[in-house]
């Protein structure tokens, strides 16, 4: 986060229509309930919240969470966007873009988000969150990075190719490491930008360390490759907004995934080994 920004808004967002499977709707409580909020406050961030109510349209969330993160913005504080499932990061976007202007994307997910109406099988908005943020002009395509890719279906390859988008698989973090990884996303997300939003789904980390997800990919990150990922996003200090999707508790074993997840917040926000 930027060293200006000292005040978290924290928005908890329990809204799982964007899917098939329940439980993602109670994933920021979920992390709340693992020591996200202390964690926080150690950093001597001041925090507040609002909860959102329960909801089924996905225009509605969308459209209520994008005023109110915009409004944030405006007011100088840092939104963190507690989902929900996937299709929570389109609000979550419109609106710090709405209200910061010109800012770049650096999206962590096992599967890109790029499907459309005409190229999904199932329908559902969690497939076409980054489709829809793109479509709607929120972001220029210029300053999206993709990071952790492991599962791409073939419409959503052909529009990589096709814009141009900035992507690291895990084949690059594999042959690159994760330092070289998240400098280049860093140039490439800040580039002429007024700060940088990193939207996580908790997929893209390697499901033997975090197995609450609803749709798991072998082969993502793993604990420290996460955290040094995020620890240097923080040190950028272009950090300006983040949202946090698809830790579903329900298929979780001891809170692993949401403690792992809170966690990576809390070194995004400026935590360190010493």
């Amino acid at each position: 986060m930027t060293a200006q920004t000292r005040k978290i808004k924290l928005f908890k967002v329990p809204f799982a229509s964007g899917t098939s499977r329940p439980g993602t709707e109670h994933g920021a409580d979920s992390l709340i309930e693992a020591g996200l909020g202390r964690m926080i406050r150690n950093l001597g961030l001041e925090m507040t919240e609002e909860n959102f109510p329960v909801a089924s349209d996905v225009e509605k969330v969308s459209s209520l969470l994008a005023d109110r993160a915009a409004s944030s913005v405006v007011e100088g504080a840092f939104p963190l966007v507690l989902g929900g499932d996937r299709s929570v990061s389109a609000g979550a976007v419109a609106g710090v873009t709405r209200g910061a202007g010109n800012t770049g994307l650096i999206w962590f997910d096992a599967h890109p988000s790029l499907l459309t109406a005409e190229t999904s099988t199932t329908g559902f908005a969690n497939g076409m969150a980054l489709s829809s943020i793109l479509s709607e002009g929120h972001v220029r395509k210029e300053n999206v990075v993709l990071v952790g890719l492991r599962d791409v279906q073939p419409g959503e390859r052909e529009w990589i190719r096709s814009e141009g988008l900035t992507c690291f698989t895990m084949h690059e973090i594999d042959r690159l490491g994760v330092e070289k990884v998240i400098e280049a996303a860093l140039g490439v997300a800040g580039n002429g930008t007024d700060g940088i939003h990193v939207s996580l789904d908790a997929d893209v980390l390697d499901p033997l360390e975090a197995p609450g997800v609803d749709w798991p990919v072998p082969g993502g990150l793993f604990f420290r490759e996460a955290h040094f990922a995020f620890e240097l996003l923080s040190e950028s200090g272009r950090i300006t907004s983040m949202d946090v999707t698809e830790v579903n508790p329900y298929l979780d074993e001891k809170r692993r995934t949401s403690k792992l997840i809170a966690g990576l917040i809390a070194s995004l926000l400026g935590k360190k080994i010493l």
